[in-house]
């Protein structure tokens, strides 16, 4: 159950992030708009730029199912200034989450996960840190990157951010 949640879960959005950048890039080339008008676009100065919240949605996804799985987390440079690279990015991290197999899961709803957060270290049963922590994590970056593009006129709907626009 655990591996569903967590693994298909993340596994889908990241493919429906994917989709949002292939839209992203093909709004710039068709408004001759420069990639960075959105790459390094803010919602508000004290928020990351989107290369950022695509970075961390990555990062949230993959150490959080690498924890679960009892495993530590792999580390992702954040070296990313383009379109194609956050899209390697985002395989990257569907490719690792995809290498965890199903039996790794087992107990994984009462294992306790250690994780860093707020300069402190945190431990939360299994379900709690995936339902609580890591996945609204995931999802707040993920649709901040979603605002960010709507933001910038890219046209989107609840289907794309859903993943299962035609």
């Amino acid at each position: 159950m655990m591996y569903s949640l967590a693994v298909l879960t993340f596994d889908r959005f990241l493919a429906a992030l994917s989709g949002l950048l292939t839209r992203a890039e093909a709004h710039c080339e068709s408004k001759k708009i420069t990639p960075d008008a959105i790459l390094q676009f803010r919602l508000f100065p004290d928020m990351f730029p989107f290369t950022v919240q695509v970075q961390l949605a990555c990062d949230f996804a993959a150490r959080g199912s690498a924890r679960l799985a009892g495993v530590p987390p792999r580390s992702f440079p954040d070296s990313e200034a383009t379109f194609a690279e956050l899209q390697a990015r985002i395989q990257a991290a569907r490719d690792y989450i995809a290498g965890f197999e199903p039996a790794a899961y087992e107990g994984a709803d009462e294992r306790i996960v250690t994780f860093p957060a707020g300069g402190r270290e945190m431990q939360m049963a299994g379900r709690d840190y995936l339902t609580l922590y890591a996945m609204p994590q995931f999802f707040f970056h993920m649709t901040t990157a979603y605002n960010i593009l709507r933001h910038n006129g890219v046209e989107l709907g609840k289907a794309d951010f859903m993943g299962v626009a035609a």
